[in-house]
């Protein structure tokens, strides 16, 4: 999988509900009441005749913890083996929504997409009131560029969950893929609202990138405006470095932009203009 590939599914994901299940066994790890039954049992002594006690007794009784399949295929996700998981889930009960989709997301992480689709239905249809596979399939569209059907997903998703940072921001990105600004910055700023860290992943700069770079200048330079209003100059500096670089906008322009008033008196803000100038 191309890198960047992989970083859009994995950013536009973020909310697919993963629940990473405890620890298992490894494969062929022999468990340790295994291995001691395979060696030579010990003669038995008056010691071990004696009457349990009482905490040897729940102690023995307590039940041994077994992973559900989809535990198992959790498990398997977060160590990237996505078809291994995928059969661990298709053992799950066939009425869980929650399976379905994370075998979907399963398969998008693989690019079989009409297999990702096809469980992302299922789950919704069992489940209708499931805003992540709605959201799932608006992702689906996205890698597809299919923009218009994905913001149809991501307004469908939004009715049953209106505070979703996570669908207004793949909303946002699905609309300025479309050139529609405006309407791409005004769901970013819900995505914002509901959750400040919503476009920080790793402590980086970082915004999930369709398909143009045209398209990437438009949301750093909107992402700008937002870190702006969250009091973040820093990374608000570095969203307008690459939107100058992408070509959306130059230094004059966001000399003149209102919404920079607050950074006018920052010196590093003040060099960064100074040396796109330059250029």
């Amino acid at each position: 999988m191309h890198k960047g590939q992989k970083e859009r599914f994995l950013a536009a994901l973020a909310g697919a509900a993963f629940l990473t299940a405890a620890a298992v066994a490894a494969p062929g790890q022999i468990p340790a009441e295994t291995a001691a039954a395979t060696s030579q049992a010990p003669p038995v002594t008056a010691a071990a005749t004696a009457p349990a006690t009482p905490q040897e007794t729940v102690k023995a009784a307590a039940p041994k913890f077994v992973p559900t399949p989809e535990q198992m295929g959790d498990s398997l996700m977060a160590h990237q083996r996505y078809q291994a998981a995928i059969e661990q889930y298709k053992k799950a009960p066939r009425d869980s929504a929650d399976a379905w989709n994370k075998m979907g997301v399963a398969y998008q992480l693989m690019l079989n997409l009409d297999e990702a689709t096809r469980c992302y239905e299922q789950a919704f249809k069992l489940d209708p009131k499931n805003a992540i596979a709605l959201n799932n399939l608006g992702t689906v569209y996205v890698t597809q560029k299919q923009y218009s059907r994905a913001e149809k997903y991501y307004r469908k998703a939004l009715k049953l969950d209106p505070k979703s940072a996570l669908v207004h921001k793949n909303l946002g990105t699905a609309l300025l893929a479309e050139h529609k600004y405006k309407d791409g910055w005004k769901q970013y700023q819900e995505a914002l609202a509901s959750d400040p860290e919503i476009f920080q992943h790793n402590n980086s700069v970082r915004v999930e990138n369709p398909a143009s770079i045209q398209d990437r200048g438009a949301m750093n330079y909107y992402m700008a405006k937002g870190c702006v209003r969250a009091g973040q100059a820093e990374r608000a500096i570095e969203y307008l470095r690459m939107a100058i670089n992408e070509g959306f906008t130059t230094p004059k322009k966001i000399a003149a932009d209102v919404e920079f008033t607050a950074l006018f008196n920052n010196p590093a803000f003040q060099q960064m203009l100074a040396s796109q100038r330059a250029q």
